[in-house]
């Protein structure tokens, strides 16, 4: 059984980004099991690491480090990736020496009401995740357009259902190369 870690870099309940996880999950075979990371943590803070990891981060520490591959879905806030990533993976990548992410299969991917979809983000973020030794996807890429991708009952368009398919299919590969 392969084992998927979905971090999605949103708070927010009624999320795109969270509606966009779920439609990848949907696509997912059948034999992958997947775990929800909770990227509702303590700010990071060297003083608390060194106090020791708290048990909500070590929670995600070990559900990351037992995955077979991480993807990471963010919004694009300012021209960037949500603050809730950027906290969470400085928590995953600590303490120095105990990096969970250090040669996972990771991808990205984000929606954005703008029609630019979240580039910007994505691009920050593969230079953060490179830093942490990841082996990240490089193709096919998913900026998505919210507006263009969701259907108005929440579903996705059919003229994204290739796309969609073909982008779970390749992280699947990554995953096992």
């Amino acid at each position: 059984m392969t084992k998927v870690a979905i971090i999605v870099g949103s708070l927010r309940k009624e999320s795109l980004n969270k509606k966009f996880a779920q439609a990848v999950e949907a696509r997912l075979p059948e034999d992958v099991e997947v775990a929800h990371i909770s990227v509702d943590l303590p700010l990071y803070n060297d003083d608390v690491e060194m106090a020791g990891v708290p048990e909500d981060v070590q929670a995600v520490k070990d559900e990351i480090a037992s995955a077979d591959g991480v993807l990471i879905i963010s919004p694009e806030y300012n021209r960037g990736y949500s603050g809730v990533v950027k906290n969470a993976l400085d928590w995953i990548s600590r303490p120095y020496g105990d990096n969970s992410l250090n040669g996972k299969p990771v991808a990205v991917a984000g929606v954005s009401p703008s029609p630019l979809g979240t580039t910007q983000a994505q691009s920050q973020l593969r230079n953060v995740l490179l830093f942490l030794n990841t082996r990240i996807m490089g193709q096919p890429e998913m900026y998505v357009d919210g507006g263009r991708f969701f259907s108005e009952d929440g579903g996705i368009h059919v003229e994204a259902e290739g796309m969609l398919q073909s982008y779970v299919d390749a992280f699947m590969n990554h995953i096992k190369q």
